[in-house]
């Protein structure tokens, strides 16, 4: 498998407070030393590089693969389109971008789980997910995910059959997955917003489920 990983992507964005720091990792720190020399050179706009990370983090987040996810599950035609051309099938909705542009769909089944992972640095499909978040990049996760999948799962909460059997994928430069989450039970007549409100960012990536309705967290639902 290729790891040819573009490690030339923006992972973090300008702060001015310091107190900050201490919650960082070595490789943040890094990322924000240099974000303040290009600053500070007049190389890069810390605002614009905001406008870009909120974009991602806010307004887009996991709302974009959620609605994927939503429509595959109800029309099979847009599921089998997905599944043979999902950079086709997503850019049909109007995701498309940079960090998507090669994009492969993995559906869930009974029998099999898929697990996303990116074990040289954190690639992944930003124009469904948003910016990856803070454990996807850690070390412990991209070790750990390939040697003890079912131990991962365990710590997101995620107790799979024995029989069912897990795939890690290792996302590269070259290629970014979404995972399509098994549809919950009871979802039948739902609305393509219901259904998408049921889509999990960690159900996308494989360390989670869809939620079923009635849970607590499920919009709509009191708490």
């Amino acid at each position: 498998m290729s790891h040819d990983h573009d490690h030339g992507q923006p992972h973090g964005h300008h702060h001015d407070h310091d107190d900050e720091h201490s919650e960082l990792g070595p490789m943040e720190l890094r990322v924000r030393a240099l974000e303040t020399v290009l600053a500070e050179k007049g190389y890069i706009d810390p605002a614009a590089l905001d406008v870009l990370i909120d974009t991602y983090q806010t307004r887009i987040g996991p709302r974009n693969g959620a609605q994927v996810v939503a429509k595959a599950w109800r029309e099979p035609a847009f599921m089998d389109w997905l599944l043979r051309d999902a950079t086709g099938a997503i850019a049909s909705l109007g995701f498309s971008g940079r960090q998507g542009e090669h994009m492969v769909a993995l559906p869930n089944t009974p029998t099999q789980h898929h697990l996303v992972v990116c074990t040289l640095c954190s690639c992944y499909p930003w124009p469904v997910l948003g910016l990856p978040p803070t454990w996807y990049k850690s070390a412990p996760y991209r070790s750990r995910a390939v040697k003890d999948p079912r131990g991962v799962l365990a710590d997101f909460g995620v107790t799979l059959p024995a029989e069912t059997e897990i795939r890690v994928w290792d996302s590269t430069a070259e290629v970014r997955y979404l995972v399509i989450p098994q549809r919950p039970a009871g979802t039948e007549g739902f609305s393509e917003a219901q259904l998408a409100a049921l889509v999990t960012r960690d159900s996308m990536i494989g360390t989670g489920l869809a939620l079923s309705p009635g849970m607590p967290g499920t919009p709509g639902t009191p708490p």
